[in-house]
């Protein structure tokens, strides 16, 4: 019989469960040397398609959102700062990261941020009956329904 290695519940994934919300927690072998959404998904076994990052920019007019697209796009600033209502925006540095949401980079969750934030989705999530994000925690992605994610969250859809 295998014996299956204890896996700590996140924040995250306590919020998640406490909602009823059925997800898969999934560990990975972290590099610190590269926190990469590809090497996440090399990891996972998955499409980068379907493997999620968690980006918190800084608006000019509304302050901090966040934009959650796959692994394997670049944010478009133009567009992101078009969806929140802002005339342009730029990344969180990763110094206000953890003072600002109480994740660190490579283990940003838009699940259980120190404070709800907009939230916006990328499209392409809807194309997948489930989606990887993170779980709060380098080495731990969360596998999860894309329309459970949104409801929950109340996430945005933008398009291309």
């Amino acid at each position: 019989m295998a014996v299956t290695p204890h896996i700590p519940k996140t924040n995250a994934a306590r919020l998640v469960e406490a909602a009823g919300i059925p997800f898969e927690l999934v560990p990975y072998e972290v590099d610190e040397s590269n926190l990469a959404a590809d090497h996440v998904a090399e990891q996972l076994g998955e499409p980068i398609e379907r493997v999620f990052k968690t980006l918190v920019l800084r608006g000019d007019r509304n302050g901090l959102f966040v934009c959650i697209m796959p692994g394997d796009m670049e944010v478009d600033l133009k567009v992101a700062a078009r969806i929140s209502g802002n005339k342009s925006c730029a990344m969180l540095h990763m110094k206000e990261l953890l003072p600002e949401t109480g994740y660190i980079r490579g283990g940003c969750s838009p699940i259980g941020m120190k404070k709800p934030l907009p939230t916006f989705i990328y499209e392409s999530a809807l194309l997948y009956d489930a989606i990887y994000i993170s779980a709060g925690v380098r080495g731990l992605q969360m596998k999860i329904a894309p329309e459970a994610l949104i409801s929950f969250i109340g996430a945005g859809i933008y398009p291309l």
